[in-house]
């Protein structure tokens, strides 16, 4: 039976000039900012406000480089996968505009089912449940049908493997003892309205820390949650308040890891809000402060998404998308 491998993610501005477009994708998505207004005065909003914030965090991606990593790990990921799985393994990116054409052509005209694997390890309806809608509303019929979701797998054996080994191997690389050590795990926030509205990103990112840290029985473990925006509360706690509170939680530790848990690639919120804001913050008070990279293109990371690929507890895709 022909079988297709799809990696969907987030996608981030490959170049300083895609950052606007970037922006204004994602916050007219309405999984992502939820308002009352009508799709048209939705967009008229936040075109403009993507406009000026893109102006704001140009500098932040200045700072990194210029771009974000996302869209080439995803499409190196996507090469490496081929050759271990010898079948076709496709991509897309969500807020990339761009490349959408392209992308759900590719999508239509594949044969066969569709397994479609999120660079999300926790589901949420703003991550993952927003690309199935955007599949459900431009993919011709027969293709979103074939669509065969992994939904999530915050507690996979693979997922959870590889992130201890990445950790295992940054303290050792900076000669951190675990006995010695604060394991901050941060995950991308969503608004606390998400999870009262029945969204399960909350638990899994809270199944995710426990089975993760688990693999390290003498460190000090704590999770947070970043990058909140708008004046809406969102799931807590916060990691800019974690990290100014640090001394009243670490229990004499001088050394504070900084995890990013629902990132598998590091971009702006890593590489530029953990590194730049963050561990300041923790540096300050006296405090040893690391970031531990991302999974990236790990060898054992992309074996590890072949392994979970193979999985065939299967979601369709209209079971994904938010009333």
């Amino acid at each position: 039976m022909l079988k297709t491998y799809l990696l969907v993610n987030f996608g981030g501005p490959r170049h300083l000039d895609e950052i606007a477009p970037f922006l204004k994708e994602l916050l007219c998505d309405k999984d992502v900012i939820r308002t009352r207004l009508p799709q048209f005065a939705h967009d008229w909003l936040f075109r403009r406000v993507a406009r000026k914030r893109a102006l704001k965090v140009r500098h932040d991606y200045e700072l990194i480089g210029g771009k974000s990593p996302i869209y080439f790990d995803t499409e190196s990921i996507a090469e490496e996968m081929r050759k271990r799985v010898g079948e076709t393994v496709l991509t897309f990116h969500r807020y990339l505009p761009e490349t959408h054409q392209g992308a759900l052509k590719k999508i239509e005209d594949c044969k066969g089912e569709i397994v479609v694997l999120p660079l999300f390890p926790q589901f949420t309806y703003a991550t993952t449940g927003s690309i199935a809608r955007f599949f459900q509303k431009r993919l011709k019929a027969d293709a979103v049908n074939r669509l065969r979701w992994i939904k999530s797998y915050a507690a996979h054996p693979a997922f959870v493997k590889s992130f201890r080994k990445k950790i295992a191997d940054f303290l050792t690389e900076q000669s951190l003892q675990e006995e010695e050590t604060a394991l901050l795990f941060s995950a991308h926030g969503v608004p606390q309205s998400f999870v009262n509205e029945g969204d399960i990103y909350e638990s899994e990112c809270q199944i995710s820390y426990g089975q993760i840290l688990k693999g390290f029985p003498k460190a000090l473990g704590r999770l947070s949650y970043q990058s909140k925006f708008g004046p809406e509360e969102w799931i807590k706690p916060y990691t800019d308040i974690t990290c100014e509170k640090a001394l009243e939680w670490l229990e004499g530790r001088k050394n504070v890891v900084m995890v990013p848990l629902s990132f598998t690639s590091d971009h702006i919120e890593t590489l530029f809000e953990i590194e730049k804001l963050y561990l300041p913050i923790l540096s300050s008070k006296g405090l040893n402060a690391f970031r531990c990279p991302a999974l990236n293109l790990e060898p054992y990371w992309i074996e590890s998404l072949t392994e979970i690929a193979a999985e065939k507890n299967f979601s369709a895709n209209r079971m994904l998308v938010r009333s």
